[in-house]
């Protein structure tokens, strides 16, 4: 047995000889015989894998390695990240097959301090799917916890009216009303409208493009550019080579900035998010007759139900649409009430 301490930890470590491998790593304490019976547990895994044919077992920390590889064109990559460093304090020294159903319900309560459900939900969505693909994919482990998601409402759908959206233009400084005014203009995400590139514009034809690894369903997005969104994107030409909204010569990195929320609180605005400026797209497109296969192509959703949210700000379209059966009915009530 070979158990020894470092230096620059106070745990007890141990070293084994395997399969012409060393392997060496922490025990995770600093009680002897917690350490001893460690060592012999692994070394007898070690033994099953390899009489046997036992699967080895494999650590919350190596599935996290290879989620990352392998999911990295994903465009929520980086809050993936985000969110697998806030979930390496409950998960990052267990093996896999170790992850239960009580460390789910603590991953659960501890992130409801501090976040609402629907972004809980985030989280235990993504555990879910490192296990999915360690069992289904990789064959790492046979078998995973049923991790349920709280139960959310409908879509949260915060919007600004016209005349807000002007008083919150005129509160941004400069190069943040431009970022604002074209998100207005367009209905792009943040994402999208912070990483545009000349070589997705084409001011001759009046047009922009999202690619498919940019888009957040996966498929590329066209962009019409109105008026204003070209009048925006001329005011950017020679800032930067490849980026087309910036700020100091650099390219833009965040738009939910310190300057964005007091421009907020100086208009009057509250519970507003960045995200918000693509419903207040939408809306203002449902109150001005855009008929919902219009705007689903328009904002790049994959499916109409996303789309169907607007439709009661459309009142006056579906009136319109409720009249066409008067024609059909033509003077019966006025004709009932008389012989009444």
């Amino acid at each position: 047995m070979s158990l020894y301490k470092r230096g620059d930890s106070p745990h007890w470590w141990i070293k084994i000889s395997h399969s012409g491998t060393t392997i060496q790593r922490s025990t995770g304490t600093e009680d002897k015989s917690q350490a001893r019976e460690y060592h012999d547990k692994l070394k007898a895994s070690l033994w099953e894998q390899q009489r046997l044919g036992v699967k080895p077992r494999r650590a919350w920390k190596e599935a996290v390695v290879r989620w990352l590889a392998e999911t990295s064109e994903k465009v929520t990559h980086h809050q993936d990240i985000g969110k697998l460093r806030w979930l390496d304090r409950f998960l990052g020294g267990l093996m896999l097959d170790e992850i239960t159903l009580d460390v789910i319900d603590r991953i659960k309560s501890e992130r409801l301090k501090t976040v609402n459900k629907p972004t809980v939900n985030r989280y235990l969505a993504l555990v879910r799917a490192i296990l999915l693909r360690s069992r289904d994919e990789w064959e790492w482990i046979d078998k995973v916890p049923k991790v349920k998601l709280f139960k959310e409402g409908q879509g949260r759908e915060r919007s600004i009216t016209l005349e807000e959206a002007e008083t919150l233009l005129g509160e941004l400084p400069k190069h943040q009303r431009d970022v604002v005014l074209f998100a207005l203009a367009t209905g792009l995400r943040q994402s999208n409208v912070l990483r545009l590139e000349w070589s997705h514009v084409d001011l001759k034809a009046g047009h922009a493009w999202v690619d498919a690894d940019q888009s957040k369903n996966g498929n590329p997005i066209s962009v019409p550019l109105n008026a204003t969104a070209l009048e925006v994107l001329r005011r950017q030409l020679g800032k930067h080579s490849q980026r087309v909204f910036t700020y100091a010569g650099k390219p833009l990195a965040n738009a939910n900035t310190k300057a964005w929320r007091n421009a907020l609180k100086r208009a009057g605005i509250e519970n507003f998010r960045w995200h918000d400026i693509r419903h207040t797209w939408a809306s203002l497109h449902r109150q001005s007759g855009t008929p919902t296969h219009e705007l689903q192509r328009l904002g790049g959703w994959r499916s109409s139900v996303m789309v169907e949210r607007y439709a009661h700000l459309a009142p006056d379209h579906l009136a319109k649409a409720a009249n066409r059966l008067d024609a059909l009915f033509g003077g019966y009530d006025l004709a009932t009430s008389e012989q009444e």
